[in-house]
């Protein structure tokens, strides 16, 4: 099967460097680039079938991105959405995870970045067109994206949500290292005890490495990074 992909980016050569991260990739071909909202929109209203997935800049000379999204969102349910962007700001990205983007990508974007989150689409649409339920533990080893909950054998303990444990990673992941439970918990949405509880469970799990950050007066403060792969 080979997954259509809409490219939404005004820069032309942006543009065409993701077309090309595309047409490399196994399964992969570009439905349609669109450089503004308005050619987006029109070219899905023409559609008889959606594109799987679109890549979407959150700076669109005619649209806010994030405006866009929330638009795909409420119109177009069944497309799964990226975002590519140089938007690194807190706030963007935590609007972009509550509007349920698949994957959040910072430019300038490496090949082997792009590669990893094409790879995981793929296998995940394969995975839900082989089952009509899920089991949780097979939930939890291929949708859940977490190393801590991917890993085989790996059962999640009472009170470790396993949707919630992949918002906590990815923030962090979106954050870069050295961040607290209340920077992860303003980022994801979720109360302060929870996610310390959460990047605790990670901790055990051998997924986070957490620090004691002493500062300059009072007390010292834990500090999470994700553990890289192969560490």
């Amino acid at each position: 099967m080979t997954y259509q992909v809409l490219i939404i980016e005004d820069d032309f050569r942006v543009a065409d460097i993701n077309r090309q991260f595309i047409e490399q990739a196994e399964g992969f071909a570009v439905a349609a680039i669109c450089h503004t909202a308005a050619d987006a929109l029109k070219f899905l209203e023409r559609q008889s079938q959606l594109p799987d997935l679109v890549l979407l800049d959150a700076y669109i000379p005619d649209v806010n991105g994030l405006e866009l999204l929330w638009e795909l969102r409420r119109r177009f349910r069944a497309m799964d959405i990226v975002m590519v962007t140089a938007a690194r700001e807190v706030e963007t990205i935590q609007e972009a995870l509550r509007g349920g983007v698949f994957d959040y990508l910072i430019k300038p974007i490496e090949s082997a970045r792009m590669t990893q989150m094409l790879r995981r689409f793929r296998e995940e649409r394969s995975l839900l067109s082989q089952h009509v339920e899920l089991e949780q533990a097979l939930l939890d080893r291929t949708l859940i994206r977490g190393e801590s909950a991917t890993a085989e054998g790996v059962r999640l303990p009472k009170g470790i949500d396993p949707l919630t444990l992949e918002r906590i990673r990815k923030g962090l992941e979106l954050l870069g290292p050295s961040q607290t439970a209340s920077s992860l918990a303003q980022q994801t949405g979720v109360s302060r005890s929870t996610a310390r509880r959460y990047l605790e469970f990670m901790v055990a799990q051998d997924a986070v490495l957490a620090e004691l950050d002493y500062g300059d007066v009072g007390r010292p403060e834990r500090r999470y990074s994700l553990v890289a792969a192969g560490s």
